[in-house]
């Protein structure tokens, strides 16, 4: 089995660096695609509300037989705009994400998005904090969240998160909210690690190292995500591409490679694959 580094989150909690992610995959598939990555060998399993699938990752979790304390199991608040925010409603989406897991705490809890446009996030993190006071998250964070809005938080709180899940690829490398990240000591988890479609894997700058390395163009740029320092969460329902995500600690790039990796998303906006979030308020 492939031994996944851990990363140790601000308040002492071990996180794998490389975790298996459930967006966009069918409740009805979850169970089989997350037993799968069990079997395979991660340890973590990313999930959410909005995803449709916290059921079927609960049975597959359930269906793998490994002791509790041997996984890692994050889930998100979907604080969208069809309901306002107080702390009951936090509470209560908290519990109901955990009945459709089957389980008695996770061990990290995301805002999902900080829909600026609202100004309540505060009020949402003060939420989160008796929530991770409480035990039932072993951490607490925050995804899709900007600079200015992780200001925002350490002016009215003295809970800082312990993550902010990003988007962040070769293409948008986000190299100033990761340098912001380390100051504060928030770790960068990346979504959509490897883009989304087949772009950044058939890039010539990208093929060229697979051939050089003998490796596949996705364990390439996990590869330069894991040497960044970043928490990466790959999503396929294919159990051979599952099982390939995870061979990647048998090699690393050299460093002009990881610097030239980093170059595909250079320039002042980078490229964008999701949505802005200070703008999205879905």
């Amino acid at each position: 089995m492939n031994q996944v580094p851990t990363i140790k989150l601000n308040n002492g909690t071990l996180m794998p660096q490389l975790g298996y992610g459930v967006w966009q995959v069918p409740d009805a598939e979850a169970e089989r695609a997350v037993a799968t990555a069990l079997e395979a060998g991660y340890r973590s399993v990313d999930t959410a509300s909005v995803y449709g699938n916290e059921a079927g990752t609960g049975k597959g979790i359930a269906a793998s037989g490994i002791p509790r304390e041997e996984l890692f199991v994050t889930t998100k608040l979907w604080n969208g705009p069809s309901r306002t925010w107080d702390r009951d409603a936090v509470l209560r989406a908290f519990d109901e994400s955990l009945t459709r897991l089957g389980l008695d705490h996770v061990d990290l809890y995301l805002i999902h998005w900080p829909r600026p446009m609202r100004d309540d996030f505060v009020s949402i993190w003060k939420t989160f904090e008796e929530i991770a006071a409480s035990g039932r998250a072993k951490a607490v964070g925050v995804s899709n969240f900007r600079a200015e809005d992780l200001e925002r938080i350490a002016a009215e709180s003295p809970l800082v998160p312990a993550v902010n899940q990003i988007e962040l690829h070769p293409l948008f490398p986000q190299a100033e909210l990761r340098a912001e990240h380390a100051r504060r000591g928030i770790a960068t988890e990346a979504w959509s690690p490897l883009g989304q479609g087949q772009e950044l894997l058939t890039l010539p700058a990208v093929t060229a190292l697979a051939e050089k390395y003998g490796r596949s163009a996705a364990q390439v740029v996990l590869r330069w995500h894991l040497q960044l320092g970043n928490i990466v969460i790959p999503k396929s329902v294919t159990p051979a591409r599952i099982r390939e995500n995870l061979d990647v600690f048998g090699f690393e790039l050299e460093d002009g490679d990881v610097a030239a990796l980093s170059a595909l998303g250079a320039g002042p906006a980078g490229r964008r694959i999701g949505p802005d979030p200070a703008e999205f308020d879905v």
